[in-house]
Parts: structure tokens; C-alpha cells; sequence
């Protein structure tokens, strides 16, 4: 153990917690020092319009000290054992508690009499007396991080405004973490709104987990449309390596108009209008891009954006968030508008280029990617509205939070015990073939601990500290953490009762039309090149890796060059991606 602690401190993890002790996050807004605000954004001042690019930052509730010592303790002393299926069940009433203040803040009433400013600050109370209702009826132990941002949660409201349909975008993997019943009790009833739940990236769920999912949910909310979808469909007929977990895929040609889900979405969008607009045209474009995927034009990634007909974009900025009217006139000039909004990493972007046929929304696993909303006209009656990731405030463990893409793994002070969660779920040690730190026969059986799975990854990879050369064993949990995020290393929860219905579900006449569906759509012979490649030694995705805080002196909250888009302007923003990721 005494090994352990001299590495923490001789790592980055040690010299980055240390700097931030000292590092001011002020960014001139009125929160308090128990705010830790993410992504900070080179700035020269105020841009055109008074727009600040920090003003859409994560705001996430501060761990203490003690609370991260703590847990790094549990992680190098607590050893780990596997679950049993039952405890991967997850029910909703035990993430968010409906009916409790876990709830989302609402715009409060207004009127053309009011200024701006007294809009704002009308605004800005009522947010503080909502934060204030969460945590005086919960300690910050119990509570899972959720975002304090109210220039956020403005985007949101805003999005809903314009809205005629909303799109609640899930991930498979734990779709209740991501699905707010608060946000649907708003939706459907104060606002009058249809909601479809789209439930994201099946390809890394079993089809019979997936249909099980989906019954869950048409059963407690049954004015629910729900959609299957995935922008990357694989065959889930043909057995995967178990080394798999090592490569990635990368997708050239007609990648994103093989999406499974586009004529599904169509469907419950039809079955909503019921004729009030004109969507021939979004039929029209699914049946070309369809054609198109089976022609098998492979000429490369450059060819496909320019292919088809120019996407309208519209990036709007701070007059959008003005004061306006909420619109209750439905289908204006017979444009239908969907808004899609969900939690960072559920694939938002994602799913937008898989409607549109290709690349037009740049993608990262980096929570807060997406800073403002943005509106895509998918067809001249169709329009597309994009919100940010949104947080909602839940009971979750936070380390599942971490797992699920949430909080942006670079900027996590203590991920060991988030890589134990993962460990207690899934057989991380015997999938990426690891041997115990302290012993010399692999066959031999020792008892792991959290730190002991990060320092054998570190030993693996070959990570090691720039100055003592010793195993990096922060930069190990870091690279599970993301190679979970990516699916790479998939945890699924399970709804209630799916350990025992397990073989009902997977005889279920759904799984099996789900299975022939992905077959149908996915990658085929001569019609996609998939291109697999061994990660690096060095570095788990080179270009992303680096990127995102690997270096001493990286990852620091208010480090500017710990964000992606700090240097766009001298790369290609896509060749910073390195492969297209849902």
C-alpha cells in the first residue's frame, strides 16, 4: 500500500488535485466556492453581442477533499466480488423518486411589460431556490452531480418553446439514468407535447435486453413513442472476438445512412401529425439514402459529405435566448420541429447525422460538447433542434455516472473507484487478460482490488509517470473509464425482473425481428470497408487520449488546452474525432 500512495503522489492525479486547491474558477458569476465549473474556453473578452464562451460550462457540485480520500482509500483496501445478476436491475423509482424535488427548474411566469434584466434576475432566483429545495432534502453523498448551470437549462427551456415534437434520446445501456420522469410529466401534460423516447446505440445491447427495455417503458408511461436506434448497426448473429475489446472500427464510405431507426422515427412522427404536415419528403430522403448505402459507394469519408442535397444549419446565438412568446401555434408554415434532448453521451449528434446521411454535427465523448442549441432543417417540413447535454438531478451513484459518459472522465479527481464498479459488473481482469500486480504466476488466484486492476492496466499499456517512472496508475483508470464509455467494456443494467424472464425475452417474436433488422442494415461484405486497428501502446486512441488531459499539467479545469476545440482553427475539427463515435 505504501508503494500505492508514493505513486498517487509522484502521478498526475496528485500534482493535479494539488492545483487545484489553488486554482480560482471564478468566471464572474454569482455561485458558490462549492462549484466546480468544466470545459473552460480560450477567451478574449466578450464577443460580438456580449456572448461569453464560458457562459454554457458544466457547473457540477465540488467533491470535498475528504470525500475523495476516502474514496481512494476504499479503492485500494475494499477487494472487489462480482454481483449478482439481480443487483444490475435498475428501476426508476430508485434513480429519481417521482413525486420527490428531484425535479427540473422551470422558466417562472413573465410578460412583454418586463425588461430583460428584470427577466433574468426573476430567472436567476427562482434557479437558486431550486437548487436550495434539491440539497436541503438531500446530503451530497446521496446526491448524484447534476448540472448548476442556469445558462443551460435556459437552452432547454428554449428548445421546448420551439418544440412540436420532442425526442428524449437513451442510452440502452441504462436508459432510465437518462430518462427524467419529471421531464415527462412536463412534456405531455403542462405543455401538451408528444415525447418519443428513442432508445440509443442497440448495437451494444443484446436484442433481447432491448425489447425488454422497451416494454418497461410502454408499460409505465404508455404515452410514450418509443424508437429503436443506432447510427453504427452491427449483425448481432455473428459472435464478436473476445479480443475485440482491444480494436476499434473504423467506418469508411456510407457510414451514417446505414442508421437503424430513421423510418421508425418517421412512423411515430406520422402517426403524431396525422397529416397536418407534408412529410413525404423526409420518406423520400430514407428511401434515397437507402438506395444509396446499397449501391455501395466506398469512395471515402471526403465524397460522402458532399454528396446530396446541402443541409440548412443554423447555430443560434444569444438573441434566440431573448424573451419570446412561447409558440403554441403547431406546425408553422407546415414545418414540423423536433427537438432532441438528452444527457451528454447518448449520442444526440449521432443520431442527427444518421437522420441527415451523414457527418453534419461533429461528436465526442467529452460531456459539453454540444455548448448551444442548434436548429438542422432535415427536409423543407422537417426541422431538427439540438439541444446541450442536460443533467438531471437523480439519486444515482456517481460512479455510475462516470460509466455512463456523464461527467467528463479527463476531469475526474478520483476514478478508481468508478473503474471497482466496473470491475464488481463486468470481468474487466479476465477480458483485457490481466495479471495480479503482485504475483508472477497468472493462473495463480488473488484477491483484486480497484487500484490493483488500474496498476496491472498501467503495467499492460506500459503508462508510466514522467518522473519517478513508476506505473500510472491515474492514467489507467482514465483509459477503462473510456474504453467503458465507448462500449468497448459494456455494462448493461437490466429492467426489474429480467434476471428471472431472461428466456421469455429472448424468445420474444420482437428479438428476433430486431436481430434480422441489424442484419439487414449492417455493414455487408464489399458495401463498407471496416478497418481494424490495434490501440497503441502508447496512448488508447492516439488523437484523443493526449487530447484530453494525458500530460502533466492537462486536464487542469481551467487549462484551456484541455479542450477539444481549442486548436480547430489550424486542423480539421473531424480528423480530431479519430473515428466516428455514437
Amino acid at each position: 500500500l505504501q508503494d500505492g500512495l508514493r505513486s498517487s503522489s509522484n502521478s498526475r492525479s496528485g500534482s493535479r488535485e494539488r492545483r487545484e486547491e489553488q486554482t480560482d474558477t471564478s468566471d464572474g458569476e454569482s455561485v458558490t466556492h462549492h462549484i466546480r465549473r468544466l470545459n473552460q474556453q480560450p477567451s478574449q473578452g466578450l464577443g460580438p453581442r456580449g456572448y461569453d464562451p464560458n457562459r454554457y460550462r458544466l457547473h457540477f457540485e465540488r467533491d470535498s477533499r475528504e470525500e475523495v480520500e476516502r474514496r481512494k482509500r476504499a479503492a485500494r483496501e475494499q477487494v472487489l466480488q462480482p454481483v449478482s445478476a439481480e443487483v444490475l436491475e435498475l428501476d426508476i423509482r430508485e434513480v429519481y423518486q417521482p413525486g420527490s424535488v428531484l425535479d427540473f427548474p422551470r422558466r417562472p411566469p413573465w410578460s412583454y411589460e418586463m425588461s430583460k434584466e428584470q427577466l433574468m434576475s426573476q430567472e436567476e432566483r427562482s434557479f437558486q431556490e431550486y437548487l436550495g429545495k434539491i440539497h436541503g432534502a438531500y446530503t451530497s453523498e446521496k446526491l448524484s452531480y447534476f448540472e448548476h448551470n442556469l445558462e443551460t437549462w435556459r437552452q432547454l427551456w428554449r428548445v421546448l418553446e420551439m418544440s412540436d415534437i420532442v425526442l428524449l434520446i437513451t442510452d440502452i445501456r441504462h436508459p432510465v439514468v437518462n430518462f427524467p420522469p419529471a421531464l415527462y410529466e412536463y412534456v405531455t401534460g403542462e405543455l401538451g407535447l408528444a415525447l418519443v423516447l428513442v432508445l440509443n446505440k442497440v448495437d451494444l445491447a443484446p436484442p433481447a435486453l432491448v425489447v425488454a427495455w422497451k416494454h418497461y417503458f410502454h408499460q409505465r408511461y404508455p404515452q410514450l413513442h418509443i424508437v429503436l436506434f443506432t447510427s453504427f448497426p452491427r449483425d448481432t448473429r455473428t459472435p464478436q472476438e473476445p479480443g475485440g475489446v482491444l480494436k476499434k472500427n473504423r467506418r469508411r464510405g456510407k457510414g451514417w445512412t446505414r442508421a437503424l431507426g430513421p423510418e421508425q422515427l418517421l412512423r411515430a412522427c406520422e402517426a403524431i401529425t396525422v397529416g397536418k404536415v407534408d412529410l413525404s419528403s423526409w420518406r423520400e430522403k430514407i428511401a434515397r439514402d437507402v438506395a444509396g448505402a446499397s449501391w455501395g459507394n466506398v469512395s471515402g469519408e471526403e465524397e460522402e459529405e458532399e454528396d446530396g442535397p446541402a443541409v440548412l444549419v443554423e447555430q443560434l446565438t444569444d438573441s434566440a435566448m431573448e424573451p419570446t412568446g412561447p409558440s403554441r401555434e403547431r406546425y408553422k408554415d407546415g414545418v414540423v420541429t423536433i427537438g432532441c434532448i438528452g444527457f451528454p453521451n447518448v449520442g444526440k449528434s449521432s443520431l442527427i447525422n444518421g437522420l441527415v446521411g451523414r457527418k453534419v454535427v461533429s461528436v465526442s465523448r467529452t460531456p459539453g460538447h454540444t455548448r448551444y442549441f442548434q436548429t438542422y432543417f432535415l427536409t423543407p417540413s422537417v426541422k431538427l433542434c439540438d439541444c446541450p447535454g442536460l443533467i438531471f438531478p437523480s439519486l444515482l451513484p456517481r460512479q455510475l455516472q462516470v460509466l455512463a459518459g456523464i461527467y467528463p472522465i479527463a476531469q475526474i479527481q478520483e476514478p478508481y473507484t468508478s473503474v471497482g464498479y466496473l470491475a464488481s459488473r463486468i470481468p474487466v481482469q479476465a477480458l483485457l487478460h490481466l495479471r495480479h500486480p503482485e504475483t508472477e504466476d497468472p493462473s495463480a488466484e488473488h484477491p483484486w482490488c480497484a487500484w490493483d486492476i488500474c496498476e496491472a492496466w498501467a503495467e499492460k499499456r506500459g503508462y508510466k509517470t514522467a518522473k519517478a517512472a513508476r506505473n500510472d496508475v491515474y492514467r489507467a483508470a482514465n483509459s477503462l473509464l473510456r474504453l467503458a464509455v465507448d462500449g468497448r467494456l459494456s455494462l448493461c443494467f437490466y429492467p426489474p425482473g429480467y434476471s428471472e424472464q431472461r428466456g421469455t425475452w429472448e424468445s420474444h417474436p420482437e428479438t428476433a425481428e430486431l436481430v434480422l433488422s441489424q442484419g439487414r442494415v449492417g455493414p455487408a461484405g464489399d458495401d463498407e470497408e471496416e478497418e481494424e486497428e490495434e490501440l497503441s501502446s502508447s496512448c488508447e486512441e492516439e488523437g484523443e487520449e493526449d487530447r484530453d488531459a494525458d500530460e502533466e499539467g492537462e486536464g487542469d479545469e481551467d487549462t484551456p488546452t484541455s479542450d477539444p476545440g481549442s486548436c480547430l482553427t489550424a486542423r480539421n475539427p473531424y480528423a480530431l474525432l479519430g473515428e466516428d463515435e455514437c
